[in-house]
């Protein structure tokens, strides 16, 4: 099982049950953000072709997620709120300008402009951890506002009358 497939997106509902509890999600999510951190720190003490390795298979699994994105929004059109397909239409046209952007920058072989790279991905590195952890919050928020959605719900199905 690749790492998009283990922790790619739910597709929602099915026979009113969740395919995957989404704090069975959140658990997941905590693991996998643990495994990236590991990774990152090794990163400093590999081989320059290791690393270009790593960077080769995280940029795939990396494709492989967004695209399972894609589909589970697709596939949850209706089910998902609008807002959240329109989230994740954005984020797939962010991540191919980001492609774009560093697969032009490392064609260039100028010193001066490495550096300068260099200072830019780890910068845009630090802003994207940033982004993941606001993402963490809001997914916290909607799992909790989901929970009470659902107890709210269940309360009014039982009521009498």
């Amino acid at each position: 099982m690749t790492q998009a497939e283990e922790y790619g997106p739910s597709t929602g509902r099915r026979n009113g049950a969740d395919e995957m509890a989404v704090s069975d999600q959140l658990s997941k999510l905590a693991a996998r953000a643990k495994e990236a951190e590991d990774r990152a720190a090794a990163a400093q003490t590999k081989a320059k072709a290791d690393l270009q390795q790593d960077v080769e298979n995280s940029r795939a699994v990396a494709q492989d997620q967004a695209d399972s994105l894609r589909e589970s929004a697709d596939a949850g059109k209706g089910r998902i709120s609008a807002w959240w397909h329109d989230v994740q239409r954005s984020w797939n046209e962010h991540i191919a300008a980001i492609r774009d952007d560093v697969d032009r920058r490392r064609a260039e072989h100028d010193t001066e402009r490495a550096k300068e790279y260099a200072d830019q991905a780890e910068a845009d590195a630090s802003f994207a951890v940033d982004y993941a952890s606001a993402a963490i919050d809001e997914a916290e928020y909607a799992v909790l506002d989901a929970a009470l959605a659902r107890k709210e719900a269940d309360e009014m199905a039982a009521a009498p009358g």
